[in-house]
């Protein structure tokens, strides 16, 4: 009698599984960027391995500059840089034109994953949101940079920040094509309804993206800017949004 009732359990367990694998089969050709099979493109709609394919380019340079590149971006490749804790090997820097739409003023020098993250968050997350909550569109992005060899918060001690590898990006506010401007540290509680609703949804939008994502929800150090960045625990699935 036990070894019968062994049997039928693990074949209730076992038609279980297969329906759970057909029901997501079937999901999954309706919905391709919701399979972790699927090849990344940074042109389609987000999904829910985005963020997970996104970080994972952090171990293949080569396959992430494949990527800009049939997404139409514009980049130049940059030598490695730096020294130690300090140092960076895969860094691209954006160029005018192509299919990147928001220009990022001065010196800005990204991992090639978080450049390709930045590519999805404006085609997927920041044009959309601008359009419905502000009837309009971002040109350009404003922000505190990039590589910068620190550790977290600018201790002395303790953790190497992701801006020591320039695997992360200070977002300070949007410049829009009427003119306006909507930065994160004036808008985001005192901000009309349709700039504080703006900036949470590039905010939400870009936890789908990112491994890390703060904003002044987070704290203090946070209230002019949403930190992004792509840390590698990003590649198992494990995100830091606030």
């Amino acid at each position: 009698m036990r070894v019968a009732r062994k049997l039928w359990r693990l074949t209730i367990i076992a038609f279980v599984l297969v329906a759970l694998i057909c029901a997501w089969l079937v999901w999954t050709r309706g919905r391709p960027q919701d399979s972790p099979f699927t090849p990344l493109d940074l042109t389609q709609p987000v999904g829910m391995f985005t963020g997970r394919k996104l970080a994972s380019l952090g171990d293949s340079t080569a396959e992430c500059h494949t990527l800009l590149f049939r997404a139409g971006i514009r980049y130049e490749a940059l030598p490695p840089a730096g020294s130690d804790q300090c140092a960076y090997d895969n860094a691209v820097r954006f160029r005018p034109g192509g299919a990147l739409r928001i220009s990022y003023p001065g010196r800005l020098d990204l991992a090639c994953p978080v450049a390709a993250a930045l590519a999805v968050w404006e085609g997927q997350v920041v044009q959309p949101a601008a359009e419905r909550h502000l009837h309009s569109r971002v040109t350009r992005v404003d922000h505190f940079g990039s590589y910068s060899c620190r550790r977290m918060y600018g201790r002395s001690t303790g953790d190497w920040s992701e801006h020591a590898r320039a695997n992360a990006i200070d977002v300070a506010g949007f410049r829009l094509t009427d003119g306006r401007r909507v930065s994160v540290v004036g808008d985001w509680n005192d901000g009309s309804p349709a700039e504080q609703a703006f900036l949470r949804e590039v905010r939400d939008g870009a936890c789908k993206l990112f491994a890390t994502v703060l904003s002044p929800d987070y704290n203090a150090a946070h209230r002019d800017h949403l930190h992004l960045d792509q840390a590698a625990r990003g590649e198992m699935g494990w995100r830091a949004c606030r």
